[in-house]
Formats: structure tokens, sequence, C-alpha cells
């Protein structure tokens, strides 16, 4: 450092700048300044180096006087110097420091035009592509298909799909940390038999059929709670018959549904499993029973194995709900999954076609969300919601309810409901919550629901996020023949895309809500995202009452919902059995153990 600082010192009274200096390049010695000295003979010019040990002596006749004028020249000549080099560096720092300045506002300039750039691009690609949904014809030559004349809607929105021209800009939400996932280390799966479990016992208490009523997660709850029941008799279950009477009049069998031969084999160190009932048994009379909802396995055991002791052949007329979430042997919790996780596989026709929608969401390697938005007309008829839609609809929503005997609740004050967190979130509402969480309009979003009740109800949703599919508009017409007037398969199908969705976002606690979350829990907490309908219907009041601006309701939505992701946490028990977290929602404890170093 110090032979650094003594080649940058600028030269005084002679001495000469050295080379490295920042002001000059090339040669940096210096020579001093001439003076001329007449004699008697001739004028020349005589160069001296002032303070030079060679420099010659001044003339002894000179008067003291000379001399001082010489030395006074000299030094008003080096002041001058000084002051000359001193303005100089001044002007070299000021020189810097506009180049300075104006490489910064150069660098500036550049990023926001950079940044405007790509969001007018962004915005050119999403024009486009809207553009595209709503043309008629496509150039074959530059995207390899040419709407044929009466093509419908979800052909279109297949073709663009598989030729890449619906794209999203998901890598904005990733770097904003929206599709991060919930932490799970030390958490693991534990729901495998243990080495030293006893051989199933080929002897029988009896046999149990069941029919499992209502929609598909309904009745998958029920086969699951059916087999831990026979497990607890040790009784033999006879294939499940499953409900063809509900709202959805689907006529499918257990065999269309699921992997029955699957079934059996998971299941043979548990239970014994049989196609029917045996020729010995097929001519007695079934004992029917309707067990209670939410009972302990003792009351299995007290109540009714006695009576398929004595009968041999037992009849469940409902198999919801009618075990406990809690308070049951951890075998038996255990088994439940296996049953749910192992056992219950889809068919092949509907694993094959849910994993080629999904392919189709995440076509150029793009994420998607999974939404369930139950806004259907059965779900808001049984729930009493009615908000936003017309008085007009409202009648028609009550007029179903009335018409349906087994729902219980009639009247309902569907604004109170609202409050308390007991209606799906709207459409709107919906929108409004995928906005401020960061989801930017781009997002591909599968559909995992029916058609949305309410005229216009889907517009501020699909104005908001155009990217939205569903197995409609995915497949071809006659991709879904097959599946027509059999609703339990196509939710069967949306279960197999909803499960391995990026996020799964519901807007209801019902029945395919609990299983697709409870399911991804189990499958290494995938993230899920579970809206704070209690508070968050509350912001959104004050946001359309001008109570509140958006940036300070984007940011309360984000502190509601940033521990609502699917991250670990135990089973919330509750003072009622149907005021507990259900155990398919959540089967930790039970199936999901922590792991200890």
């Amino acid at each position: 450092m110090a032979q650094n600082g003594s080649n940058s010192t600028a030269a005084v009274d002679g001495v000469p700048h050295r080379l490295n200096s920042p002001r000059y390049s090339g040669s940096m010695t210096r020579r001093a300044h001439s003076f001329k000295r007449k004699n008697n003979n001739n004028n020349n010019e005589i160069e001296l180096q002032i303070n030079s040990p060679r420099s010659p002596l001044v003339p002894a006749e000179g008067s003291a006087l000379k001399r001082n004028n010489l030395q006074h020249h000299h030094n008003h000549h080096v002041s001058h110097k000084e002051k000359r080099n001193k303005f100089g560096h001044w002007v070299f720092f000021l020189f810097c420091g506009v180049c300075l300045f104006l490489g910064l506002l150069k660098i500036c300039a550049t990023a926001w035009w950079f940044r405007s750039s790509v969001h007018s691009t962004s915005e050119y690609v999403q024009e486009l592509s809207d553009s595209i949904n709503n043309r008629n014809l496509m150039d074959q030559s530059s995207h390899g298909y040419a709407y044929r004349e009466g093509a419908s809607e979800a052909e279109r929105t297949l073709k663009m799909v598989t030729t890449g021209m619906i794209d999203t800009q998901a890598g904005m939400a990733e770097e904003s940390g929206t599709w991060s996932i919930p932490n799970y280390k030390n958490f693991t799966q534990c729901i495998d038999l243990p080495r030293n479990h006893k051989k199933l016992d080929a002897k029988t208490n009896g046999y149990i059929l069941v029919n499992a009523n209502g929609g598909l997660n309904q009745m998958r709850f029920g086969i699951c709670d059916m087999v831990a029941v026979a497990k607890i008799m040790k009784a033999t279950l006879v294939l499940p018959s499953l409900d063809h009477t509900s709202y959805w009049g689907d006529a499918s069998g257990f065999k269309d549904l699921f992997e029955w031969k699957h079934f059996i084999e998971t299941l043979k160190d548990d239970i014994q499993v049989v196609e029917t009932l045996p020729p010995a048994y097929a001519e007695i009379e079934p004992f029917s029973k309707t067990p209670i909802s939410w009972s302990k396995a003792s009351y299995y055991k007290t109540e009714v194995l006695p009576l398929l002791k004595q009968h041999k052949v037992i009849y469940f007329t409902h198999s919801d709900s009618r075990l406990a979430n809690n308070g049951i042997p951890s075998t038996i919790q255990k088994l439940r999954c296996r049953v749910n996780y192992r056992a219950l596989k889809y068919s092949a026709p509907i694993e094959e076609f849910g994993n080629k929608l999904v392919s189709r969401m995440r076509q150029n390697e793009n994420p998607y969300l999974a939404l369930h938005l139950r806004y259907e007309k059965d779900m808001l008829a049984f729930t009493g919601c009615s908000h936003n839609l017309t008085a007009e609809e409202d009648d028609e929503l009550r007029q179903m309810r009335y018409e349906v005997g087994h729902w219980k609740e009639k009247e309902i004050n569907g604004t109170e409901r609202r409050l308390t967190g007991g209606c799906p979130l709207t459409p709107r509402e919906t929108s409004l919550l995928l906005r401020a969480l960061g989801f930017p309009s781009q997002t591909r979003i599968y559909l995992v629901a029916g058609e949305s009740y309410g005229r216009g109800s889907m517009k501020y949703l699909e104005d908001d996020f155009p990217n939205i599919f569903s197995h409609s508009s995915l497949s071809s017409k006659e991709e879904l023949n097959p599946y027509k007037n059999h609703k339990n398969m196509l939710a069967g199908i949306d279960f197999i895309v909803a499960l391995q969705s990026d996020i799964f976002l519901y807007t209801y606690d019902g029945n395919m809500a609990k299983a697709v979350q409870g399911h991804r829990r189990f499958e290494n907490f995938k993230k899920t995202i579970n809206p704070d309908k209690v508070n968050f219907v509350k912001l959104v009041d004050k946001l359309d009452e001008g109570k509140i601006s958006w940036k300070k309701f984007s940011s309360k939505v984000k502190i509601l919902h940033k521990d609502r992701i699917g991250a670990p946490y135990l089973r919330e028990r509750g003072e009622f059995p149907k005021l507990e977290e259900s155990f398919y929602a959540n089967p930790m404890p039970g199936c999901i153990c922590e792991t200890r170093y």
C-alpha cells in the first residue's frame, strides 16, 4: 500500500511524477519549467532543474535583490502549480461522479424498460391466448390443427393445451413463494403391518353386507369404516354395494369404480373379503341394522357382534360416519388408512384418464392449482346460502331444499350462516382470495366441481383467471362418452387430478375436500389451502364497503392464511364427534408419525 501511495503522489518542487497516476498515461516524468537569462554576448535559454544538486550557482556579481526576485518568481510558480493541480483533482472527481450518476441512471432505466417489456409481453401473450380462445379457426400450418366447423369449445381448449398455445407465467408466482410447500421434515407414513402380526384366522363370526350410501367420497369413507368394523368383529366382508338412489343417480358399481381384485388382495392379511355370499349363506335372510354414528369399537363388540353371531348375516343399511374419529385402537386406525390409501384404487380407465388430464394440466411443466369450488345447486340448497344470488334463484334453492326429504334443515338464515363460515365461497370471493394470496392471472386452475349455480356467477373468476380448465374443457366429446351419466366416475377422475396438483384449495369443507386434503397430508403434506372463511368474508365486506384498501386487504388475507397451508398438526378434537376434525381429513395421529433422531 505504501508503494502504491507513493506512485500516485503529485510532483512538487521538481520531483517527477510516477507511473500509475490515475490522471495521466504514457511517460509520467516531468521537467521543471525553464527560464531565460541574458548575458553580454547573446541571448540563450538555459534549462535549470530547480533544487537539483546539479543546478549551477547564481553568479556572485548578481545582487541580492536579483536572487530574491528569482526566488519569489519560483515560489509564485510553485503555488500556482499546486492550485492548478488541486483544481485538476476536483475536475477529475466531478467527472467521475457525473459518469457514476449517468451509469446508475442508465441501469435503472434499463431495468424499468425490461420490467415494462416483460409485463407488456405477458399481457400480449395473454391477449393472444384469449383471442385464440374466441376464434373459430386456427392456422393449421403454424399450429398443426385446424378447427373444423362446429367443433366444440372443449375440443378447442384441448388442442390449445396440447399444442402449448395456452401457457402461464408460473415463474412469477414461484418467485413470490406462492407455490412453496409446507415443512414436513421428521414426519412419515406409519401404516404397515408389524412384522410379528398374527396370521388371519380362517374362522369367521359371520358375513357383513354393506350399502355404501352417499356420493363417491362419502361411500369411500364408509367402506373404510366397514372394513375396520369387520376386523373388530372378526367377520367376513362381502364386496360392498354402492348407493344408486342419491342425488347423483349414478348406477356404477364397486367393480366399475375400484379395482376390486386389488382391494381383496391388499386386505388379505387383515380381513376376509369375498365377492358374494357363499351358497350356504345365500338363502339366509340378512338381519338389517343401522349402526349408531360415531361409535367406538366397544359398541360393535358388545351390541352388534352378538347379533352377527345369532343371524350369521347382517346388513348395514348405512355406512357413513359409523366409526368415531378418535378413541379407536391404533391398529384399527392404521387399517382404515391402508384401506383408504392402498386398497381403494380406482379402476384402470379412471386412473388412466385422470393421469391424462394431469399431463394436460402440466403442459410445458407448468404447475397448477386444483380448486374445489363447491358452488353447485345442490350444495347451495342444502346449506341455504344465496349470497349475491337473485331473489328468484334464492326461491328456487328453497324449493329444492323442501323437496329433498332427508335434508333436515328447511328454514335457514343464509346471511348468518355465511358470517359464521358455513357457506361455500362464491366465485367472486374465491377470485379475491386467490388474487390477495398473490396468484397471478395466468395461473392454471383445474376446477374440481360441477356446474356453478347462478346467472353469471363465474364471470368474476373467469375474468381474473382466464386459464380455468375442467374435465369437460380438457377432454373431447369422444373421451367423455364412457362417463356420461356416471358422476361418481367423473368425481374419481377429478379426485386424481386434485390429488396430484401442486396446490389444492377448497371453498367448502365437504367430503371431497376432506378426502383430498387427508390424502395429500398422507403424501408428504402437499400444499392445501384451507380458507379462514369466518374472517375472510368479513374482510370482503369491508373491502366492498370501502372501509379497507386493496393493499391492506391483501396483507391481512396473507396473514390469515400463512398457517393454513396443510402443514403437520395433530387432529383437532371437539366437544361432540360431529364437531371434531375428520379422521379422513387429517390422519395424524394414527397414520402419520413423527420420527425422532
